[in-house]
């Protein structure tokens, strides 16, 4: 599910008319350009209007280019990187760029389309790739062979106003652990009155499905098997459900208004008036800088339950057509933007400091070993937010099992959209038809 923090999961995606490259298409294998170099089309250039980070972006592109004469990198930009409305058609027209952004639920069906060059001959070109947490790198190998490469991972957990627990007689420091926590903490906060919500959850346009996955993860239940069939209508599901039921018709903590979309509960946190909701770090700086909130009042707490939480993120794969000059290109192109630690689009702290742009949040956490200690250092030395703000959620995280979105993910979570719906806008629903009618509608989606 797409995340909306911009300096992490900014994404665009790039037309190749809309740059006037008539002559040449987006991934058209043809790496030769008049004076000899080899040229890559690449996506995911912030647009025009992100200013500082399309200064980035372009520098880096720059400096790249003086530090490969040989090599000319093509950027596109438009928001977002990848449009699920065009997506699927660029793909299956082969218009996608060179080296292209994905969504890690994307990589399967890339492959399985054939779509996909496989890089694993070059992956000696790519000098991070054992440095990257094998869990991600695991993401884009099928049948063991690489197709693409991680760029940034999330993990899903509970941000929390500090100040509202204060409020309401709460430890800030000790945020709650287990679902039962999280209910009786949004009541001694709902109690606050003046219009004040304990515990707020998305239930339309897909995002009330994902929320429920991340849920229905932390209880320990997943949403599809091992044998790709529905698994909602479980004890984890009805406890998922029930849970919800009970906090927004039993306690009245969630408030009264329902069918809410990230931007509704987003604007309730960055007014002060929401103690809890799930989301990524990536949440934070949009409530600083958008919707009113203050860095010193939000905390982050890593998913209620104690069993797992929703990962995602994104990376880049290679059009089938490239050249292997091409994918060589593109591997050091990655590297070079995204794969050093402390350095590029993404790791340059100082810079982004210096830019007024947070530095300190706990993820992206891409590296393992040596490289991730080198990144968290830089991290540290320019830290521009409180960091204690987040230990919890980076000591909780450890003990957490890491699940990556289902497949058909979209498909899925509108099915479960409506079954999150119904429990919130109805006192009566049924419960138990409600999971037999969800598991019956997701065996029925096709598998791709």
């Amino acid at each position: 599910m797409r995340h909306t923090g911009f300096r992490r999961t900014f994404v665009a995606i790039g037309v190749c008319s809309s740059l006037g490259l008539a002559a040449s298409a987006c991934g058209s294998g043809d790496d030769d350009t008049a004076s000899g170099k080899t040229r890559i089309t690449v996506n995911c250039e912030p647009p025009k209007s992100a200013k500082v980070d399309r200064t980035f972006f372009d520098d880096d592109t720059a400096a790249f280019e003086k530090q490969n004469p040989d090599i000319d990198v093509v950027a596109h930009d438009a928001f977002p990187c990848q449009d699920p409305k065009t997506f699927g058609a660029k793909l299956a027209g082969g218009q996608m760029e060179d080296v292209f952004y994905t969504y890690f639920t994307d990589a399967r069906h890339v492959v399985d389309i054939n779509q996909a060059a496989d890089l694993t001959p070059y992956l000696k070109d790519l000098k991070s790739y054992d440095t990257i947490q094998k869990q991600l790198r695991d993401i884009y190998t099928v049948d063991g062979k690489v197709y693409g490469i991680p760029r940034t991972g999330y993990s899903m957990g509970l941000i929390y106003n500090r100040k509202l627990f204060q409020k309401a007689g709460l430890d800030p420091d000790k945020p709650p652990a287990t679902w039962e926590e999280v209910r009786a903490d949004a009541k001694k906060i709902a109690a606050l009155g003046n219009g004040t919500v304990g515990y707020a959850d998305y239930s339309a346009q897909n995002q009330g499905g994902w929320h429920f996955t991340a849920e229905l993860y932390s209880q320990g239940g997943d949403v599809v098997g091992a044998d790709g069939k529905a698994s909602v209508d479980t004890p984890e599901g009805h406890a998922v459900l029930r849970n919800l039921h009970d906090m927004r018709w039993t306690d009245d903590s969630m408030g009264s208004k329902q069918l809410l979309i990230i931007n509704d509960v987003q604007q309730m946190m960055g007014s002060g008036k929401l103690g809890m909701y799930l989301s990524a770090p990536d949440n934070i700086p949009i409530l600083v800088k958008e919707k009113g909130g203050d860095y010193k009042d939000l905390a982050l707490a890593p998913m209620p339950g104690g069993k797992g939480t929703l990962i995602g993120g994104d990376g880049y794969m290679f059009n089938k057509k490239d050249t292997p000059a091409q994918i060589r290109a593109g591997l050091k192109w990655l590297d070079h933007m995204f794969l050093t630690p402390g350095k590029g689009f993404l790791g340059d702290y100082a810079r982004a400091k210096k830019n007024d742009a947070p530095v300190g949040l706990p993820e992206p956490r891409l590296f393992t070993g040596a490289a991730d200690a080198k990144d968290q250092q830089a991290k540290k030395a320019n830290a521009n937010v409180p960091v204690e703000n987040y230990q919890a959620f980076l000591d909780g995280n450890q003990q957490l099992q890491m699940k990556i979105e289902p497949p058909n993910a979209q498909q899925i979570y509108s099915v479960l959209d409506s079954v999150v719906s119904a429990v919130l806008t109805k006192k009566d629903a049924d419960i138990d038809q409600l999971l037999k009618d969800a598991s019956a509608k997701i065996d029925s989606i096709p598998r791709s």
